[in-house]
């Protein structure tokens, strides 16, 4: 069994890509989606709800560019351009975005509500991540150190 290395305690390569490759995936269709069809719903919307509409937009692509920021930077220690320690830096890591308001979000179309929905779940997952990798105080899981010893004795 081939063992896969580490970019920052617990993250691998694979993730990272596996995760890269599903933040573009949603950024193109988050594109396609906003610039087009979106904005056809959009224009049909009440006044009020068409801003919050805009809004979601934005927020949305905030969060995509969050997390693709992020996992560029995984990449850079993989690639051996940052450290880990570098990459634990406040200023690279994972940036803050705006949540959603659920209220308002009812009110929007379904592929919106769909769009905004997949964003944050892919946000929050990264979110716990970024927070996992930077607690330098978190306990070693026993299992995960039961397995590395493992490992080594195979």
């Amino acid at each position: 069994m081939r063992h896969e290395p580490e970019i920052d305690g617990r993250m691998t390569a694979r993730m990272v890509d596996s995760l890269y490759l599903e933040a573009m995936v949603l950024a193109d269709e988050v594109r396609a989606y906003f610039d087009e069809p979106g904005r056809a719903e959009r224009d049909s919307l009440e006044p009020v709800i068409r801003v919050s509409f805009s809004c979601e937009s934005l927020k949305v692509t905030t969060r995509l560019m969050h997390i693709i920021a992020w996992l560029l930077t995984r990449r850079a220690v993989e690639a051996g351009e940052l450290t880990p320690a570098q990459a634990r830096d406040p200023g690279r890591r994972l940036g803050r975005a705006q949540d959603s308001d659920l209220l308002v979000i009812a009110e929007l179309p379904l592929t919106a509500r769909t769009l905004i929905a997949a964003s944050r779940d892919l946000y929050d997952r990264v979110d716990r991540l970024d927070r996992e990798i930077c607690d330098v105080t978190a306990v070693p899981s026993p299992a995960r150190g039961l397995v590395e010893r493992l490992r080594e004795a195979f």
